[in-house]
């Protein structure tokens, strides 16, 4: 009985054995890596500098048109930059040229407008004035205006003020007059 169980520590002991043998021989193993990266690092420091040749003539021309192209294609894109900037700028002050004008051309429309309700303003009050002439003071003057100018006033006018006005002007003024007054709405479309 005794026979076996140091027959089965014989059996694990060799395990054992190749176990530890594995783990020495990849020590080993890595060690001897190490000193072989070891001397290549030596080796590489204790190297000399790489030395360039001079290439061949034909190369040789070739590495300098491509260095003059190199040279160009910088002077090109250092132009294009500027001419980049340029644009830039100009732009802004285009732009803001533009909103001046744009500013310049509101303030023109209200004055415009200021100015078209002042000469409205007149007219009106002028038709008022007119229609309270009595027709045989205000024909004179309507005889002396353009028919296109008469016509303007006496189609502001109260209907009853205009004919008697009317009847007070010479045939051939009132008539001129007339037809104005009938024909200025005759281009508006008609529905």
């Amino acid at each position: 009985m005794t026979r076996q169980p140091r027959a089965r520590r014989r059996q694990g002991r060799g395990a054992l054995v190749v176990i530890v043998a594995l783990f020495a021989g990849s020590g080993l193993i890595r060690l001897g890596e190490g000193a072989v990266v070891l001397a290549r690092t030596a080796e590489a420091e204790a190297a000399p500098e790489p030395q360039t040749c001079a290439p061949p003539a034909d190369i040789a021309a070739v590495l300098a048109a491509l260095r003059e192209r190199e040279e160009r294609i910088s002077a090109r894109e250092a132009e294009l930059d500027d001419r980049a900037q340029a644009i830039s700028l100009a732009s802004a002050q285009i732009d803001q040229k533009i909103a001046d004008l744009v500013a310049a051309e509101n303030r023109l429309a209200a004055t415009l407008t200021l100015a078209d309700e002042a000469a409205e303003d007149d007219v009106a009050r002028l038709t008022v004035m007119y229609e309270a002439m009595k027709p045989k003071e205000a024909a004179p003057l309507f005889q002396e205006m353009a028919p296109e100018f008469a016509a303007g006033f006496l189609g502001r006018m109260r209907p009853d003020a205009a004919g008697a006005l009317l009847a007070a002007l010479e045939p051939k003024t009132a008539y001129a007059i007339s037809v104005l007054l009938a024909g200025r709405n005759a281009a508006a479309p008609s529905q």
